[in-house]
């Protein structure tokens, strides 16, 4: 048996100048984007050997300070809400630190992946903070710079990201 004809319609519409359907649209938009996206990326650099964006070099320093406070708070008797840390709460979060900042001195692109996913999550309850917990100006002013600090930084890391995870032109 054969296939039924195609519809007849969109070509009617093209003749009859008629305006595109959705779905004619949406493929266009589509084709727009992805030939923009190509451009971009044809516009990248890829990283030289040894190269690392500032950016994440930023990063790296940034994720070895926090390691580095969270152990020498730790060695220095600070206390969370009236009670000494167990150490294990204390191991964790400073082993991600220390491995997100090495791995990020070495450009590696899951570590700087892994630290844009803490930037989000600062973005998200920065957010929080200025819709729910805001009560002073002084707090909306803290919690507004901090949201804009760390969204120009996860800004800036996207074309890092991509300059790390493309392969060499030889």
């Amino acid at each position: 048996m054969a296939d039924p004809p195609a519809d007849p319609a969109p070509q009617k519409r093209k003749r009859r100048g008629a305006s595109p359907t959705p779905r004619e649209r949406m493929e266009r938009g589509y084709a727009r984007a992805e030939q923009r996206n190509r451009e971009v990326r044809e516009s990248l650099e890829p990283l030289a050997a040894g190269e690392r964006p500032l950016v994440v070099t930023i990063g790296a320093a940034l994720a070895g300070l926090i390691a580095a406070s969270i152990v020498v708070g730790y060695l220095a008797g600070v206390e969370v809400d009236g009670d000494k840390p167990r150490f294990a709460q204390v191991l964790a979060p400073a082993l991600i630190m220390g491995m997100m900042a090495w791995g990020m001195w070495r450009a590696r692109y899951w570590a700087v992946l892994g630290f844009q996913m803490l930037l989000v999550f600062l973005i998200f309850s920065a957010v929080f903070g200025l819709a729910v917990q805001a009560s002073s100006v002084a707090e909306f002013a803290a919690t507004l710079a901090l949201l804009a600090v760390a969204g120009t930084f996860f800004f800036f890391m996207v074309k890092a990201m991509a300059r790390i995870q493309m392969p060499s032109r030889n």
